[in-house]
């Protein structure tokens, strides 16, 4: 054991463990408290004020309630395209999954206006449901959408390393015992691949909910109806009120940092259960 320790690749403990913390801190702690202290040069009035003005509280309902929403549409569809990408061949399926990953390289801008472009009124799939009556650019619709491109990678990403391991021998084995396809699927499949379902949710959460340059276009930043929280962020620095826009990112990463906390939580939760019932 002793051996074993001496022949170590990495450097020692303490070495280690001060460089991470150094640049933990650099990185991110340090800004994070920045942003904590900045609030308390506000009043708790003041910071209630702003915080709950009206149109901060509907940035909030729009910015968390779309993020949510993509994040569960992402999963359910970003599984069902990890699936079949690992498990079927088809024409044009490694195409299929390089374009996966174009929504990490494409600048969030070019993405809005491209997003914008095509579902605008006169744009491409935008005048194929206008005489529907459906309208996507410049409504919450379309934050909504523009939510769903940028974050579907994270899901297809997580979870398609964990379809790749996984034993088809296992379904098999079900299938010979007489258990019908659903039963397999939600007794075998689910649950092994839970946590990386989970993980995806929460990445594309965190990206969805702070989400600016691809969302401003394609938003239409109607006061009240389509205006996103880093909207209402950028607002207050425009104004030179560095305080109000600290006051409201807080807000943000308590919010986010609250429901990240039930994610990982649910996420440990179910790999202690597959370690249980392994």
């Amino acid at each position: 054991m002793s051996a074993a320790r001496k022949t170590n690749v990495l450097p020692g403990f303490n070495l280690t463990l001060g460089y991470t913390l150094g640049y933990l801190s650099l990185i991110v702690l340090i800004p994070l408290a920045a942003i904590f202290l900045k609030t308390t040069e506000m009043t708790f009035d003041r910071f209630w004020e702003v915080v709950t003005a009206p149109r901060v509280v509907a940035s909030y309902k729009l910015s968390f309630g779309a993020a949510l929403l993509a994040a569960a549409i992402n999963t359910v569809f970003g599984f069902l395209l990890a699936w079949s990408l690992v498990r079927y061949r088809f024409p044009g399926k490694k195409l299929v999954d390089a374009l996966v990953d174009l929504p990490f390289a494409l600048p969030t801008a070019v993405a809005g206006i491209a997003l914008s472009t095509v579902y605008s009124p006169k744009g491409w799939m935008g005048a194929l449901l206008a005489p529907l009556g459906i309208k996507i650019a410049y409504t919450p619709v379309g934050v909504l959408v523009a939510l769903i491109f940028i974050g579907l990678p994270f899901v297809v990403r997580t979870v398609q390393p964990i379809l790749e391991d996984l034993e088809t021998e296992l379904e098999e084995a079900a299938a010979s015992l007489g258990a019908q396809r659903w039963v397999t699927f939600r007794t075998v499949i689910f649950p092994l691949v839970l946590p990386a379902l989970l993980t995806g949710f929460a990445l594309a959460f965190a990206r969805a909910v702070g989400e600016y340059g691809s969302v401003i276009f394609i938003a239409g930043n109607i006061p009240l109806v389509s205006e996103i929280t880093p909207l209402m962020i950028i607002t207050k620095l425009e104004q030179y009120d560095y305080a109000g826009a600290t006051a409201i990112a807080v807000v943000m990463l308590l919010a986010s940092f609250s429901l990240l906390f039930i994610v990982n939580g649910l996420q440990a939760w179910s790999t202690r259960r597959i370690g249980r019932n392994a």
